[in-house]
């Protein structure tokens, strides 16, 4: 006769075994760790997947327990700030139906049909308070088992709620759950849901909703129109106020507000959704920032190439893009043949590499594009420039040895740092490995991630690791840039390929005469200058740094009487390439000075009767204000030294 087991053993983070009593949950074990640990408790790692904190523990499982000092800790705290809100528009707009109400980065969000009522920003108002409420009342989370899927549907589509019989039916064979809230054992909402969640509402501290907006089931234009409501929801007061701060910060700096303030660019109906028009100042920014990057690969052994915006239909059938991209491309027919606008450039540079023979002695082979490419992006997801349909990438790929491979690696995180440091962003790397439906050899994939990972280190790189999140042909490093205001970006990827050389069967002879397939690396720093340039002007809310500015100097003449003296000045300075203007208006000194600031232009030279008599100049600054008098000759060396350490 079998005795019952009463203990169970689990293994803690650190790899130490713990002895629990069987049937014990995450919160009993973190109670038995201390009483600490047990309030600070938000949820669990179970084997690697995120769980309630008062999931059932087994025998064997890998448990960490989350605390709000972890950053995982919010996907339980946002998720479930999210099903409140849900509640509370139920409470208060009885015909409203459920969607889809993810955590997403800093917050949440929730979809709503409600047909007879448009939200409103008053609103918002009402809803937190309704919220407030649920919070208050300390409902409970608590999941429960589907047990009849097919009964659950039916039960939905008799309240009304099809969106949620929906997804329930996508999903009724993978051991689906609801999650319910709970007032005095009494449900109050619910919702089909994976979870995880906090324990009860008590937990929800700090919140805020933020804005309304359009939304469509499943993103598909021709399903029906939802209403959506973002929030954002932190453990205490003083984050949620910070991150508030953030926000106006953000929206202050936001590369579309500041592009049509600077006439910067601009996107207009004419010419399309997503196809930028550059204006002169940015498009000023944008040659400086091309020539710093061919400058830049000319010296680090790249050549550059140009290719064609459009290729005949076979050689996307032969890249694998018509099988694996095609809802993304777009498509023409030129004399009764079928073409692409290309949406990107390796195939080209695969032909490129392959117009040539070549030996083990030839490479590595780097050769490097500004392409623009074109991508076909749903209307609802376009951004400014950050989000667009044709863009410029600063593409490049490597063709070498495997022996060759780790150092090729290292010498591109190398030309990204210096790139990077030159605009004063901050970034982190991260490393994504094999995913399920990864093409390629066992063999190959362990070389080119061993690879990958023996770069990092050599270079002295931290990076975190994304296991089962590259691309299928090979794994890649991906970089996150930091702004000024702390948010991240998605910066430069550097990705191996196996499938290209392979479906376009290129090779080079080695040393004993055999045909070998060469390693090829994609990478691009900037990704695309678009986006590099919605960064950048975030990054600097528009006042960019002397080197990448349109114009460096203003003279600011007091009367016209200094328009002479003025006219010399603007001479020499243009005379050693500097790009000046001189402001003639019949303006007030101090509203000259308030416009050139407006305008960000970086120095101000104030020239009145003690400038013109004593043969200077009075310089102000726009980040430092009033720099006193200079002399002609010292300012030059100033500005000259500045533009030429590109100085930010």
């Amino acid at each position: 006769m079998s005795q019952t087991q009463t203990t169970i053993s689990v293994i803690l983070k650190d790899g130490t075994k713990k002895e629990i009593p069987t049937g014990s949950t995450g919160l009993d074990l973190a109670k038995s760790i201390s009483n600490s640990l047990a309030k600070k408790s938000v949820g669990l790692s179970v084997n690697g997947e995120l769980q309630d904190l008062v999931t059932v523990l087994k025998d064997g499982d890998r448990v960490e327990i989350i605390t709000q000092d972890d950053e995982r800790s919010y996907e339980f705290l946002r998720h479930s700030s999210a099903h409140v809100l849900a509640a509370a528009v139920q409470n208060l707009f009885k015909s409203a139906k459920i969607a889809n109400g993810p955590a997403i980065e800093d917050g949440f969000y929730y979809d709503f049909e409600i047909r007879d009522h448009q939200l409103t920003p008053e609103d918002l108002l009402k809803i937190e308070k309704e919220m407030q409420r649920i919070v208050d009342e300390e409902q409970k989370f608590l999941q429960v088992k589907v047990e009849n899927p097919d009964k659950q549907i039916e039960e939905f589509k008799k309240i009304g709620e099809k969106f949620k019989a929906e997804n329930l039916n996508e999903h009724k064979d993978h051991n689906p759950t609801l999650y319910l809230l709970q007032k005095d054992g009494k449900t109050t909402w619910n919702d089909f849901c994976k979870g995880p969640h906090i324990t009860t509402s008590k937990q929800i501290k700090a919140f805020k909703l933020l804005s309304i907006s359009g939304a469509y089931w499943h993103g598909d234009e021709t399903r029906e129109k939802l209403q959506r409501i973002y929030g954002t929801s932190w453990w205490s007061k003083e984050d949620l106020d910070a991150y508030i701060n953030r926000l106006e910060e953000a929206e202050k700096r936001d590369h579309r507000k500041l592009g049509r303030q600077l006439d910067l660019f601009s996107i207009q109906d004419e010419t399309g959704p997503g196809l930028i028009l550059w204006h002169p100042k940015l498009a000023f920014v944008r040659t400086q920032i091309e020539n710093f990057w061919r400058e830049l690969h000319s010296k680090n052994g790249y050549e550059l190439v140009y290719t064609p915006h459009i290729a005949r239909n076979e050689l996307w059938n032969i890249s694998g893009h018509n099988e694996f991209y095609k809802e993304n491309m777009f498509y023409m027919n030129i004399d009764d043949q079928e073409y692409v606008l290309k949406p990107m450039n390796c195939p080209f540079h695969v032909k490129i590499f392959d117009s040539t023979r070549h030996s083990y002695r030839d490479l590595p082979i780097r050769l490097a594009e500004l392409g623009t490419v074109y991508r076909y992006e749903r209307s609802g997801v376009m951004h400014g420039l950050a989000r667009v349909r044709g863009f410029t990438q600063d593409d490049a790929h490597i063709f070498c040895r495997k022996d060759q491979f780790v150092d090729e690696i290292k010498g591109v995180i190398k030309l990204v740092d210096e790139i990077y440091s030159k605009f004063g962003l901050e970034y982190s790397a991260e490393l994504s490995t094999k995913p399920k439906d990864a093409i390629g050899s066992n063999e190959n994939w362990e070389f080119a991630e061993a690879g990958l990972m023996e770069a990092l280190k050599g270079y002295g790189l931290n990076y975190q690791l994304n296991p089962g999140d590259g691309a299928f042909y090979g794994p890649k490093i991906d970089f996150k840039l930091k702004d000024a205001i702390g948010r991240v970006w998605q910066g430069a990827t550097i990705q191996l390929d196996f499938n290209l050389p392979q479906r376009f069967d290129i090779k080079y002879t080695d040393k004993d005469g055999s045909q070998q397939q060469p390693v090829m690396v994609h990478r691009a720093i900037f990704g695309s200058l678009e986006r590099i340039a919605a960064v950048l002007i975030e990054h600097f809310a528009g006042a960019f740094p002397l080197w990448l500015s349109h114009k460096q100097v203003i003279v600011l003449p007091i009367t016209d009487r200094h328009l002479d003296y003025a006219n010399k000045i603007a001479t020499a300075l243009k005379e050693k390439n500097v790009r000046i203007e001189i402001d003639t208006r019949a303006e007030s000194v101090n509203s000259k000075i308030r416009d050139a600031e407006l305008e960000k232009i970086p120095y101000m030279i104030i020239i009145g009767d003690n400038e013109a008599r004593e043969n200077n100049i009075s310089v102000r600054a726009r980040k430092k204000g009033d720099l006193g008098k200079f002399n002609l000759e010292d300012f030059i060396v100033k500005i000259e030294k500045e533009i030429s350490e590109k100085s930010i």
